[in-house]
């Protein structure tokens, strides 16, 4: 009776062990084939070089918006959104530098300083349209600068020009089929 009650033991523990070596793998796979957005040579983290920084108040950036580039689109997208949002700056409001929708979706990311033709630019910090590079006051830690796409079931001319980052995130209510983040940082 021990010895059978022993292995039922052993049953159990070995059926468990396989079930979690199971699930552990499924979860793996399907992060792997997760919507997932990087900015080559970059790390998710990582530092951005001065050439992505502002141009105007002694920012000393050449403002060109940084590279980013996306994997594993979900089926039935229609077009991209990006933004990039800095969370810290405002004195922790926030700061809006790029608003982007409207991108075809054959593409798979953008080239630094790149915007895609037929893209639709919305509103940034400045109230104007396009990429606004970063510029913390001199001192502070460095900044985190989420970069955001989505991938929306909205044709590209769906959304009208000039939206501002709250009203593409309103605009994209229950349109968006996945969405991908990296933070990248700056400071001076």
């Amino acid at each position: 009776m021990i010895r059978s009650h022993t292995a039922g033991v052993a049953r159990r523990l070995l059926f468990a062990s396989m079930c979690a070596a199971l699930t552990f793998a499924a979860v793996n796979v399907r992060a792997a084939d997760a919507f997932a957005l990087s900015s080559p040579g970059l790390a998710d983290g990582g530092t951005l070089d001065s050439s992505h920084a502002a141009s105007a108040n002694n920012c000393g950036g050449g403002n060109v918006s940084p590279a980013l580039q996306w994997r594993n689109t979900p089926a039935g997208t229609k077009s991209y959104a990006i933004t990039i949002f800095d969370p810290d700056g405002a004195k922790g409001l926030g700061i809006v530098h790029w608003v982007m929708y409207g991108v075809a979706p054959s593409a798979t990311g953008l080239g630094a300083g790149v915007t895609p033709a037929g893209s639709v630019a919305g509103t940034n910090r400045t109230g104007g349209p396009g990429y606004y590079g970063p510029c913390p006051p001199v001192g502070d830690i460095p900044h985190h600068y989420v970069a955001q796409v989505y991938a929306l079931d909205l044709a590209p001319d769906a959304l009208p020009a000039g939206l501002t980052r709250d009203a593409l995130l309103a605009a994209m209510k229950d349109h968006v089929l996945a969405a991908a983040s990296t933070v990248l940082r700056y400071g001076r």
